[in-house]
């Protein structure tokens, strides 16, 4: 089965349907407080217009108080008041519940986004890792998560409330003053122009700006792994042209992306300024000319004194309604770097996760006198393939041996260029196949497929006469042990680290372990021994030492089949002596799978491999491979002839 390709789209505009997406992914996980933070949106969006419907009230009431006395009017106005104060209380406590509850939705939700993108990532195969940057996957929890957290704690209760605010608005426009609403109409339709040119190229750089910060971060995370490196070589200059070229572009599209943002807020409120003394003027002309006043309740008779409160009222209203144009317009940029952010998350959670069609599990085992097998929850030692057959219903047990049988196999990373050909190998209980060859050849790669990191091509992989598809991944990777020339050590005690390996593991089964890769005698002489606290992959340990753990790491695990890749390689030759010692008893029993470019470290295998470009063009002894005089020997004595 060919393995398809794991990709993810690299920093996109805003997707289609992403805010729909976001919304109902946040409604779905936090119903309740979601509807209790719109229904205080709506109120404090309501409230916050209502001072122009009191302040239309208040003027007919004073001006029927300088005709009548004010004594006919005194208990309208305290009524004016006691209202306007209830109200103006019903809003500030809708804004206090609201920016409480908001607060404790948006980190609930980002809390809820960050672990459901850990959790997935858990699921990605290995093929999503190679291919993609750490830097730039560690821009998704970090700067796209914080653009996620600006679009929902910010811009969209900000829409929303602008959305009722508008919509009340209008409501009292349309029912005031049609010919006052259609100056503001005006208005708006430049405002609405400046914000698509201002606006548009203010949210074109903030992507820009996003790509930018992936792409430094990315370059940073790496120049940071590979520090030793750039110094060795004296390559510090470089380095920093580097950075430079990629901080210059993002110093770039983040001056054109806020100098944009920046301007449209200050043309926007000076356009409401101005819309504001042009509603005063009309306003001025249509009292002065007597002209009768339209609403959608119909044609006002001329009432020069009422029509002038109108305007006054309609005034304040002209303000907030531009205003809440010039906010939703000053959220462009929030609203489009959240979108992208939200993309972002969205392609990371929408990868294909490592696919498993695996039946047959590991499982605990009894083998009695005559080899019959039962299963079993207690430790005996002993385990066995569970095999359930659909066909009959019956379950089948296989002991777990670790014989390993490729047949036919081809692969490659890509399906268009094949870098195994035609392999086929068996190793049986307790055997050890060395693979040599230059570096490329498909050494590493024939273990990778042994663990199912990735997926045949053609041919059979066989473990104890069972076809490894069948074989679920999890259960498959349990048997098996394996040491990497590149060690990953985590942050805990040098005991976890070991422990790490089977995490049932005693205090005393990690020592012997540690023993057994020769790695107690420095652990012992650690600050703390056994409980000294390693950060930053071991930093504050050598390469070799850093291998011993990962070499005890494997002990521990005791597994039926080892894989060791160049795992002697960072350890000097006195060690690996001890090493090779330790991992003889280690490989006592079990099949062992070795690469390694050390070949002494080879030479008592049942049978080595000799791989180039791909195809097995050697196999057999030590011995026998030296008296062919081929590439082994080559290899092995660096007699290497001249073409």
């Amino acid at each position: 089965m060919r393995s398809k390709s794991v990709k993810m789209a690299k920093r996109p505009a805003p997707k289609k349907g992403t805010l729909g997406r976001l919304l109902k992914l946040l409604f779905k996980q936090n119903k309740a407080l979601l509807i209790t933070v719109f229904i205080c949106l709506t109120i404090s969006a309501v409230v916050s217009v209502a001072s122009s419907v009191f302040l239309k009230n208040l003027i007919d009431v004073i001006r029927v108080g300088l005709k009548d006395g004010l004594d006919s009017v005194w208990l309208s106005l305290v009524t004016i008041f006691v209202t306007m104060g209830g109200v103006y209380g019903i809003g500030v406590l809708g804004s206090f519940t609201y920016t409480r509850l908001m607060a404790i939705l948006t980190q609930k939700f980002l809390h809820q986004i960050r672990t459901g993108v850990f959790n997935k990532m858990q699921s990605y195969p290995i093929r999503f890792f190679d291919t993609h940057k750490t830097g730039d996957i560690m821009s998704t929890f970090t700067n796209d998560t914080d653009a996620l957290r600006q679009l929902v704690s910010q811009s969209i209760p900000q829409l929303f409330t602008t959305m009722i605010s508008t919509t009340t608005l209008l409501v009292i426009m349309f029912t005031s003053s049609l010919w006052l609403t259609l100056v503001i109409f005006v208005g708006v339709i430049a405002m609405f122009s400046v914000t698509k040119i201002v606006g548009g190229n203010s949210a074109k750089y903030f992507i820009k700006q996003q790509q930018s910060i992936g792409k430094t971060e990315g370059y940073i995370q790496e120049m940071m792994q590979g520090q030793k490196v750039i110094k060795v070589f004296c390559h510090e200059d470089e380095s920093k042209e580097g950075f430079d070229k990629n901080n210059e572009q993002l110093y770039e599209d983040a001056k054109n992306a806020h100098t944009f943002a920046n301007i449209l807020m200050p043309i926007m409120g000076n356009l409401g300024n101005i819309l504001y003394v042009l509603v005063a003027f009309v306003g001025g002309i249509l009292v002065l000319n007597s002209i009768p006043n339209v609403t959608v309740l119909g044609i006002q008779e001329v009432n020069p004194a009422a029509f002038l409160s109108i305007i006054i009222a309609f005034l304040p209203i002209s303000k907030q309604f531009t205003g809440n144009v010039a906010q939703s317009s000053q959220q462009i940029n929030s609203v489009v770097m959240g979108l992208a952010g939200a993309s972002r998350i969205f392609e990371l959670l929408d990868v294909e996760p490592e696919t498993d069609e695996g039946y047959v599990t590991l499982v605990r085992c009894r083998i009695a006198d005559d080899g019959t097998i039962t299963e079993c929850e207690e430790r005996t030692g002993h385990w066995a393939w569970k095999h359930p057959h659909k066909a009959d219903g019956t379950v089948t047990y296989t002991e777990l041996k670790g014989d390993i049988e490729m047949i036919d196999v081809d692969f490659g990373y890509v399906p268009e260029k094949i870098v195994l050909h035609n392999i086929s190998l068996y190793a049986h209980e307790g055997q050890k196949v060395a693979f040599v060859g230059a570096t490329g050849a498909g050494k590493t790669t024939i273990t990778n497929l042994i663990n199912r990191f990735y997926d045949i091509a053609d041919g059979k992989i066989r473990y104890d006469g069972i076809n490894i598809n069948k074989i679920k991944k999890q259960d498959l990777r349990r048997s098996l042990g394996i040491v990497l020339q590149d060690t990953n050590l985590f942050t805990g005690t040098v005991m976890e680290n070991i422990r790490y390996g089977r995490l049932s593991a005693s205090d005393e089964d990690c020592i012997n372990a540690a023993k057994l890769a020769y790695a107690h005698d420095f652990v012992t002489r650690l600050p703390d021994g056994y409980n000294t606290m390693l950060t930053a992959d071991g930093a504050n340990l050598s390469q070799g030492q850093r291998q011993l753990l990962s070499i005890a790491r494997a002990a521990v695990k005791d597994a039926p089949v080892m894989i060791l890749d160049e795992a002697t390689s960072s350890i000097d030759t006195r060690t690996e002596a001890l090493v090779q010692k330790g991992t003889d008893r280690l490989m006592d029993g079990r099949t062992v799978f070795v690469i390694a470019h050390r070949l002494s470290t080879v030479q008592n295998s049942n049978v080595i491999m000799v791989l180039e470009f791909g195809n097995i063009i050697e196999r057999g002894t030590h011995d026998e491979l030296i008296a062919k005089r081929g590439k082994y020997y080559q290899l092995y004595t660096g007699a290497f002839e001249l073409e």
